[in-house]
Parts: C-alpha cells; structure tokens; sequence
C-alpha cells in the first residue's frame, strides 16, 4: 500500500523511529502507517544501513541495459525469416552464426524481436519432444512416399519424395505426372544412378508398391528386389511407420505448397527444385542439432546394375517358374503368388522341419509352405 499523502522523509523517519522504541511490533506500525509489511522492513533495512539518507527514494534506472543488437545482425535476421517463414528462432540463430556475425543473439531475443517486427504469424506450437530412431549411417534405409495429388490449372501433378533415414537429406523431390509403376521405376532409376543403391526402402501400402496389407508385391517390388534393394511397408493405418517422410511432408507443404496458385507441373518443379537446395544444404535441422541433412548424407558405395543379374539359388533349392495367374507346383501341388511374379523363377528351399519349405525370389522369403497340411 502506498504512504499517506504528507512529507515522505518525515514520515518514514517517523515510522522508523516508533519500530526503533520496540513498543509496537511491525506489522501493527506497518497497518497503522498503511504499508505493507515488505515496504516497512525496506526502509528499516535502509535506514540501519545508510541513516536518515537511506530514506531517500532511489533512482528507478536499470543498473544495466541491455545492449542492442547491431544494426547488420538485426537485418540478417529480419531477412532470413522473410525469406523462411516457417523458421523459429533455433533455426535463425544457427543462421546467423554460420554466417560469422556477432553477438549470436539469444532465442529469446530472436523471438522479441520477430514479434515487435510482427513476423511471428506462420509459427506453428512445438509439439511435444518424442524419442527418436534413426539408422547409424546412410543409405540404411530410404523412406519413400508420394505428397498428395497437387492441383495445377494443367491439372494435378503427384510429388514424390524419398529421404534418408539417418541424415533426413532429400535425394529424390520430383512433380511426377502420375503414381504408375513405370513413372516411379523411372525416377527411382534416375535417383539410383545419381546417389547409388540403399540397402532398403520403407513404403507404405499404397499403389504402386502394395495395393494392401494382403497384396504387398507388385511389379515395382519385384524390380526392386531384382536391383538389390530389399522392400519393408509400413503397417496398416500406421503412417507414423514413415514418420520422417511424414514430417517432410508437412515441412514441405507449410514452406512452399500452400496458399500458392500454380500455372502447370513444371511450375512446381521449379519451386520443388529450389526448396529442395534450401532444405538439404542451407536449413538447419532441429533432429540434427541444427546442422543441415548435406552434411550428414554420403552417397551409396554400392552403383546401379544397368543390366540386371540372372535369378540363381543356391544348391539344394528347387526351382519353379511362375505361371501367369502367379501360381507354381510343387510336389504335385499348386500354390499362389501375386501375379507381380508371373514368368520369373522362385525358389523352394527344405526348411528343418520335415514337409517344411520356405519360398524365395532373389533371396528374399516370399512365403513357407508345408507338405504336411491338406492340399492346396
């Protein structure tokens, strides 16, 4: 509460004087003078430090002031958020050091004065932090993955995109006319001859890689496998399986697709092709202690076969080929495939259960079968 409206000195001088004689506690010459307890311990503390000049007001200036930022660190950051919306403060500040300016300021600092420039509206809320995976080194695992149909005024046209597992870099951004096997064959040969053959791709249930969770091998499968690049999908109703693509996807979708008009395809491509530098080599990645997915990313020791190896099977391994309903015998018996496989040589390898065999292409399981059971 504040003092009465009289001589400030002499009435604080008064009240120190009346807690001085210790005939009244505090707190009941605080009620009487209408303070507070806090403002009568102050200048009790003050006026024991300092005497009758301790009763003084002091002077309100802040006895530091915060530097402000120089004037070509301030720019640089103004113009690097309008260059990048989406950007936080984390990213624009690993930004600014990159570049060799000084003071680095702090993200809070960042934050004030993107909100006094009124350059905070395309932040999105963090979400909340969660456990990460990765695979220890590139070319492990490529998650793949179409965007989403994107309408042009041509019509729509169908991003495709594939990232590295470890280091997020992006090696294939590409606005395809459609989702067919021989369009994405053709990208997926294009990206293989560039950075080289991954060890596996993680896709999802969709054409042209599975039609369902039943029917995972279509004819892009089968070429895959036949390349030497083994083939996982996501599990059903489970998109967080990609979630690294996923979060591309909604980093690409914020940062160029939307509220945008678009003429035809290769207006997009235009925009993917520049994104996609700014992504991989400029745009600190916050999974990545904000360096950027080109630093982490080494393209693959292992090339892209321009002509594709025969289907051979180790001694001891039975070989059917593969009818054009997808089905093969055995042992007198019909068993079935997809019709991806029609035409190619599979495998029917003894397992050590007695009637126990398990189904191959190119070394990879396809199924097991057991004599055991009843007729197929």
């Amino acid at each position: 509460m504040p003092w009465m409206q009289q001589d400030l000195m002499s009435l604080r001088e008064e009240f120190v004087h009346l807690v001085e004689t210790e005939r009244l506690p505090l707190a009941t010459l605080c009620e009487r003078f209408g303070i507070s307890r806090k403002t009568g311990y102050k200048w009790l503390a003050r006026y024991r430090e300092a005497g009758r000049a301790g009763l003084a007001d002091r002077s309100r200036r802040p006895r530091r002031v915060r530097p402000t930022l120089p004037a070509a660190v301030r720019e640089a950051l103004l113009a690097e958020r309008r260059a990048h919306p989406c950007w936080g403060a984390r990213k624009l500040r690993q930004r600014i050091w990159l570049q060799g300016l000084t003071p680095v300021p702090a993200c809070s600092t960042i934050t004030a004065l993107l909100h006094r420039e009124g350059l905070l509206g395309f932040n999105q809320p963090l979400a909340p932090a969660r456990r990460r995976f990765e695979h220890p080194v590139p070319n492990q695992l490529w998650q793949m993955d179409f965007k989403g149909a994107v309408p042009t005024l041509a019509g729509p046209t169908h991003p495709l995109t594939i990232l590295d597992d470890h280091s997020r870099f992006n090696v294939r951004l590409q606005a395809l006319p459609n989702q067919q096997t021989a369009t994405v064959q053709q990208a997926l040969t294009e990206t293989f001859r560039r950075y080289g053959l991954p060890d596996r791709i993680l896709v999802d249930n969709g054409s042209p890689w599975g039609s369902d969770a039943a029917h995972r091998d279509t004819p892009l499968t089968v070429w895959l496998w036949r390349v030497g690049v083994a083939v996982t999908h996501s599990r059903p109703y489970h998109p967080q399986t990609l979630g690294k693509d996923e979060r591309f996807h909604g980093t690409l979708t914020r940062e160029v697709l939307r509220d945008a008009q678009w003429r035809d395809p290769a207006h997009v491509q235009t925009a993917l092709d520049r994104w996609r530098t700014v992504y991989n080599q400029e745009r600190p990645h916050e999974a990545l202690a904000l360096a950027v997915p080109a630093s982490r990313y080494r393209p693959s020791l292992r090339s892209y076969p321009e002509v594709l190896p025969p289907i051979e099977y180790d001694t001891g391994t039975f070989v059917r080929k593969v009818q054009q309903q997808g089905e093969f015998s055995f042992q007198g018996r019909r068993y079935k495939l997809s019709k991806a496989f029609r035409g190619y040589p599979v495998g029917v390898r003894p397992l050590a259960g007695d009637g126990q065999y398990e189904v191959l292409f190119c070394q990879h399981r396809l199924t097991t079968i057991d004599l055991r059971e009843g007729r197929d």
